[in-house]
């Protein structure tokens, strides 16, 4: 089968079985991970209805995602203010319970070509505004979810020139679950440091049923918490996507450090994070996290028989693809192709054998060779219309075939250990029939 290279343009004008996702379903979640936040999609009811039905089916909870209702008539003849404005007051007054700690507007392809200015609207809004540019014919759900973080950042976060040392942020890519996102903080919270992360899913999206949950966003952190980031001494973006949103923080306050790290899976990324903290940290690692590097080297040996003897896919956003690449290829597993939803100069870094922005139909030439594949679960059909049997790994959006997902961990060496074992028994399954 001929290589597709890799290219910052795709390879083809349409896309078959896509594995991409737009920029304002990456927008809504992000709003999600701030507290009492409504997330507006400046767009028309199908546009929000659609990102709804898929967070619902992937999460398996109640989503807030509220809409500015645009037709074609007022796409016509409103220059936007009225609809953001009016759908502002109708969400509010219906709800005189609801009361929203930030509005979060975000644009699709239509609002965006007509050109709508929603920066405007703010002045005559009285609860904290932020908006962002999220066209669905440009980037992915990635880049949706890191342009809210920045544009939270750049409109809310107050300049500072003094930092507190203990306190620290994370920006976690889109692909972080809620469960994640808490378990890296808790990782953090270890070595002594006050942390925070931006967005914060782990309190929202992670099964915990609360009241009048569906209404608002409810992520751990609040937009009074949000407006001081520039305290913070140092930040942690993982994932190439969050470069922006730490660039935008380091204008707010000079003497933040910033440190960077592509994705936390694996022994050496965990043991090069452990070290950054150490460095920084105000007490030295728990004994936990000796107990779990060693579990992760014990799983490591265990399951590289299986996995060093297989073929690998992956698909997903860019962030993902690094990190369970390079898991894989530290136990010895071939990757024979990532395909990832849009271009980000992370791709470059990735050692699979081919590497390129595709769709599904793409990738199907490639799984009929795979002993195992790691994709959503749009993949387990394309896999079932195959002679040859693959296991399936689901990451990803979405995932409505398992339940749970959003309390699955593949981070640090506790997640690492967990994943490999996974792969592992898909694999032991799969070459015993």
């Amino acid at each position: 089968m001929e290589a597709i290279p890799l290219s910052k343009h795709e390879h083809k004008p349409l896309q078959i079985n896509p594995i991409k996702h737009s920029q304002p379903m990456g927008a809504a979640l992000a709003f999600m991970g701030i507290r009492n936040c409504l997330p507006l999609m400046h767009g028309s009811q199908g546009c929000a209805s659609y990102t709804k039905v898929f967070f619902t089916r992937h999460f398996n909870e109640p989503i807030a995602v509220y809409n500015t209702s645009v037709s074609d008539i007022t796409a016509v003849l409103d220059g936007g203010d009225y609809s953001i404005l009016m759908a502002i007051e109708n969400i509010t007054q219906k709800n005189k319970t609801m009361k929203p700690e930030l509005i979060g507007v975000h644009t699709t392809g239509l609002t965006e070509t007509k050109g709508d200015d929603i920066r405007s609207v703010g002045v005559h809004v009285e609860i904290p505004y932020c908006y962002v540019h999220t066209p669905d014919y440009e980037g992915g759900m990635e880049s949706g979810w890191a342009l809210s973080v920045k544009a939270l950042i750049e409109q809310h976060t107050k300049e500072s020139s003094e930092t507190k040392a203990n306190r620290l942020l994370i920006l976690p890519h889109v692909s972080m679950q809620p469960i994640e996102v808490e378990k890296v903080k808790e990782f953090c919270e270890s070595f002594g440091f006050e942390v925070l992360a931006l967005p914060d899913l782990s309190t929202s999206l992670d099964g915990y049923l609360s009241e009048g949950q569906g209404k608002l966003g409810t992520g751990a952190i609040g937009i009074d918490e949000i407006a001081n980031l520039s305290e913070c001494a140092h930040v942690i973006s993982i994932g190439e996507s969050m470069k922006i949103a730490a660039n935008a923080l380091l204008g707010k306050n000079d003497k933040i450090v910033h440190l960077h790290f592509d994705s936390l899976m694996g022994l050496a990324n965990s043991d090069n994070f452990v070290s950054a903290l150490i460095k920084i940290g105000q007490t030295e690692p728990q004994s936990l996290v000796k107990r779990w590097r060693g579990r992760l080297q014990d799983a490591m040996l265990d399951s590289h028989f299986l996995i060093g003897s297989s073929r690998f896919v992956i698909t997903g956003e860019p962030d993902m693809c690094i990190g369970m690449c390079e898991l894989i290829q530290s136990v010895g597993g071939s990757v024979d192709a990532v395909i990832s939803t849009v271009y980000s100069p992370v791709l470059t870094r990735i050692k699979a054998k081919n590497v390129f922005v595709g769709d599904l139909e793409d990738a199907l030439d490639y799984f009929k060779e795979a002993d195992l594949v790691i994709s959503n679960f749009h993949a387990e059909r394309l896999l079932h219309m195959q002679d040859k049997r693959s296991a399936l790994a689901i990451r990803g959006f979405p995932n409505y075939e398992e339940l749970g997902n959003q309390l699955k961990s593949d981070q640090l060496y506790e997640g690492s250990t967990y994943f490999l074992f996974e792969i592992a028994n898909k694999l032991r399954e799969v070459k015993h029939h």
